[in-house]
């Protein structure tokens, strides 16, 4: 079976942890969300769309790592 290095999970882990926080930083402090990894996904799909676009050749395992089942 194959499984992420440990410089993919922590590739992983910063990328969700960043936008968490940027979500954070953009709403006002009294509603500050709580982990919610299905919005975190969502909002990572969506920066990859749009860093694809300007970052031409960029791969979706460099910007996020992950294994295909």
């Amino acid at each position: 079976m194959t499984q992420l290095t440990k410089q993919q999970i922590g590739r992983q882990d910063f990328v969700d942890n960043q936008i968490f926080e940027l979500i954070n930083s953009l709403v006002p402090p009294s509603k500050r969300i709580e982990w919610d990894i299905e919005l975190i996904g969502n909002i990572r799909e969506s920066f990859y769309k749009e860093i694809r676009k300007k970052i031409k050749n960029t791969k979706e395992k460099q910007f996020y790592s992950f294994i295909k089942i």
